[in-house]
């Protein structure tokens, strides 16, 4: 038992890191449109893994992990907005 609590409590933390991590990129993107400092293959990679663990979510519909299904839509989302803003600022405003 007390394995499992420390298990989630990591799991929490972790959550909590990586939606941390995600939200100033997204907001900052939003608000400026300035997208020169992001690698568009680093962002896209991030945002597939993002939607792989929401997939893995599902899968164990049983036991869904929330910290790992919210956090993986979280991050899953950001990524989509800022690689369509990256997308279209590369390609579309030549």
């Amino acid at each position: 038992m007390e394995q499992e609590m420390f298990c989630n409590l990591f799991g929490l933390m972790a959550s909590i890191c990586m939606v941390l991590g995600y939200l100033p990129q997204a907001i900052h993107t939003i608000r400026t449109r300035d997208t020169d400092g992001i690698a568009l293959p680093t962002f896209l990679m991030m945002g597939i893994g993002s939607v792989f663990f929401v997939i893995q979510a599902f899968i164990h519909k049983p036991d869904i992990i929330w910290s790992l299904l919210i956090t993986s839509l979280v991050t899953a989302i950001c990524s989509c907005i800022v690689l369509c803003i990256k997308i279209h600022n590369d390609y579309y405003k030549k």
